[in-house]
């Protein structure tokens, strides 16, 4: 006989789970016992939007999924951010929520939500759990829909007085993973449609990515020297130092990139979807039919022809169609080759970022010192904001698991999925890049990384607004500000308080040291760069913005 909550965590455990984050709650006190007595690490967090970021970010990094443990009510509810990222980006999670108890239902009780309808929109699969001898069941189930066609999250509500039920119940099995593989047919005929074309164009992106598979994919494109791009947030599925990288294909896209994506005459979309940052808001590719040839391989076939009518739909996962690859036989000397070499040209030029700008602080030479100063494998996480531009555009990406950021636009990922990230790697570097608009959304998570001994480092650039929205308000409504100004604490006292390192860069040849400082204290740390808000993008100022609209 075993109570619900031990049947929980033996589920967990038979599906391999390491670690949970959660925010504690009475609702799932069984639960929490039972993981007194397991090995699975607890990362207990501050916010449940912080919590389920973190999750988020294991199941980015690892393909399997993240697991979060929160209560009812606003506990689920504060989770939703951490879902909706999940969902819209494809990683696999699984939330666990403590629900009231049976008997109670229906009475608007104490906190209390039917998650069924709540939650249907950010999740796969919403279950609710009535009997404790059908856990492994629920459990294995939400393992399978988490991870197969195209991955996202789940939601298990765990009734109060269901866990503290002592049961007889089957032995947790794992899941079985499945995969999806292309037809040789399909393969046959991708390779017909490739040797025909005269200016094919790559685009990666999505999850269910592997090292290996990122591998065998650059062999292929330096066999067929094929130009490559990476989808908006996917940028680590390609080194971006290899010749055959094109750019990424997101905000703010490359003018010459787009132009030879609209000039092709044959698009290859690889793991990802086409949404509307990646087709420049639908207008990249003519929707609902391509101009250009289209292909579009996806391990899901409810997303193949669901926007763009491809002229060949693949059901495949990214690993098993770039595996089916490996045999086909390069072309001696492809049309293509020398467009290939000028696109990654205009990709070098269009990611060397201005060495000046307005104010003391210029994030050109800063990216440059990042370049030249962090590891390879170092893990980069962001959350959202004009912020980011400068790590997107200008940070050359040239190994798998080195990204974490949402391609939700989510503000507040950053800091949670650099200590998930750190937590995962902690032989790694871990920079978070954020804004102060988007710290502050998770900045308590801080205190979290400083309890795990997560040393992470936090550039944080502060320049006193929401940037990104005051930069659409002065283009709509120029010179009309209007609830886009911030007040700050002193970041640098508030890393102190919570037990890190803080650093204050106000003249551009400060960064370095001061990020030379914070690595070596090894504790978490934030390096608050006062940016000048006339710099809102590497290219306009604020005030030409303005005097443009």
């Amino acid at each position: 006989m075993k109570t619900g909550g031990q049947l929980i965590v033996e589920a967990l455990k038979a599906n391999g789970v390491k670690r949970v984050s959660c925010v504690p709650g009475e609702s799932y006190l069984a639960v929490l016992d039972a993981l007194y007595d397991s090995d699975i690490d607890v990362l207990v967090c501050r916010q449940e939007g912080g919590a389920a970021m973190m999750a988020d970010c294991w199941g980015r990094l690892t393909g399997e999924p993240g697991i979060c443990m929160v209560t009812r009510g606003p506990g689920a509810t504060n989770a939703s951010a951490g879902l909706h990222v999940a969902k819209q980006d494809s990683v696999p999670m699984i939330l666990f929520v403590g629900q009231i108890g049976r008997d109670m239902k229906e009475r608007e009780a104490f906190q209390e939500v039917e998650y069924r309808r709540a939650f249907t929109e950010f999740a796969k699969w919403v279950g609710e759990i009535d009997d404790a001898r059908r856990i492994p069941e629920f459990v294995t189930r939400a393992f399978a829909v988490a991870t197969s066609g195209r991955p996202g999250p789940v939601v298990l509500t765990l009734p109060e007085d269901m866990l503290v039920e002592e049961v007889e119940a089957v032995t947790a099995k794992p899941y079985t993973p499945v995969e999806s593989h292309p037809g040789a047919s399909q393969i046959a005929t991708f390779a017909s449609v490739l040797s025909k074309a005269k200016r094919p164009m790559f685009i990666l992106g999505g999850t269910r990515w592997s090292e290996q598979a990122v591998a065998d994919f650059q062999t292929f494109a330096e066999r067929f020297k094929v130009p490559v791009g990476c989808s908006f947030r996917r940028q680590m599925l390609f080194d971006h130092t290899h010749s055959n990288y094109a750019g990424d294909v997101g905000i703010g896209i490359n003018p010459a990139l787009s132009k030879e994506i609209k000039d092709s005459d044959l698009l290859v979309l690889l793991g990802g979807r086409l949404s509307e940052m990646p087709s420049s808001g639908y207008t990249l590719v003519d929707i609902p039919y391509p101009a250009q040839a289209f292909v579009h391989v996806y391990p899901d076939p409810e997303e193949l022809g669901r926007v763009y009518r491809p002229d060949l739909a693949i059901c495949a996962a990214p690993a098993e169609f770039v595996a089916a690859l490996k045999d086909l036989p390069a072309p001696k000397n492809p049309v293509w080759a020398e467009r290939t070499a000028q696109m990654h040209a205009a990709y070098e030029k269009w990611s060397t970022p201005p060495k000046t700008g307005p104010g003391d602080v210029h994030m050109g030479p800063i990216m440059d010192w990042i370049e030249a100063n962090t590891p390879k494998d170092a893990i980069f996480t962001n959350g959202a904001g004009n912020y980011a531009t400068w790590l997107h555009r200008f940070h050359r990406f040239q190994r798998f698991n080195t990204q974490a950021a949402p391609t939700s636009g989510s503000m507040g990922y950053g800091l949670p999925a650099a200590v998930a990230a750190k937590q995962l790697f902690p032989q790694r570097e871990v920079v978070c890049f954020a804004g102060d608009g988007c710290f502050m959304m998770h900045g308590q998570e801080f205190i979290t990384a400083v309890r795990y001994d997560l040393p992470i480092i936090t550039v944080l650039v502060n320049n006193g607004i929401y940037g990104t929205i005051r930069m659409h308000q002065e283009r709509e409504y120029p010179g009309r500000v209007s609830a886009t100004d911030l007040v700050n604490p002193d970041f640098v006292a508030y890393a102190q308080a919570f037990g890190g390192h803080g650093e204050l860069v106000e003249k551009t040849e400060e960064f370095g040291p001061a990020y030379e400082r914070a690595r070596a204290s090894g504790k978490p740390a934030i390096i608050e760069v006062r940016l000048d808000p006339e710099a809102i993008t590497p290219a306009k100022t604020l005030t030409q913005i303005r005097d443009k609209a």
